[in-house]
């Protein structure tokens, strides 16, 4: 009697089971752990930029606040990239709005560097032409979101 309802069991889940309930459960427990490396990650970059705090009584005040700013911005991106990572457990898609945020914050962070240091104007007008367009970009995935309903 066992035996028959185990086998029952186990056929009623193999009936249940589907390629891509394997991927879909496959791909949570993939992007856990990349959750735990990007908060140790934040972690560490939080933990440097402490450190690099003793900077501002080391060397000029000038050069040092460079140094954190420049840290700072890059934990930023990297909380953009955990933003990414969760919107995918709530709405089992990436938003394209999300990883536009991540790329105009790196760019962000790469003028500030170009700008504390000697910058080729090509260099600095090419990510600047690059922020605009991901901004414009933005725009349109906010205004065109497949989460909104369209009335035409």
């Amino acid at each position: 009697m066992k035996l028959e309802v185990l086998n029952g069991f186990l056929k009623n889940r193999w009936m249940e089971f589907s390629p891509s309930m394997l991927y879909e459960k496959l791909a949570r427990w993939v992007l856990s752990l990349l959750i735990l490396a990007i908060l140790s990650c934040m972690l560490g970059g939080v933990i440097i930029t402490i450190f690099h705090l003793r900077l501002l009584f080391t060397m000029d005040i000038e050069h040092a606040l460079r140094i954190i700013i420049i840290d700072v911005l890059t934990i930023l991106a990297v909380l953009e990239i955990f933003k990414t990572t969760l919107a995918y457990f709530s709405e089992g898609r990436v938003k394209v709005t999300y990883i536009i945020d991540t790329v105009i914050v790196v760019m962000l962070t790469e003028v500030m560097a170009c700008w504390f240091r000697e910058f080729d104007l090509y260099k600095m007008g090419m990510i600047t032409f690059l922020v605009l367009t991901l901004c414009i970009m933005r725009i349109f995935t906010v205004k065109y979101s497949p989460s909104l309903k369209h009335p035409y």
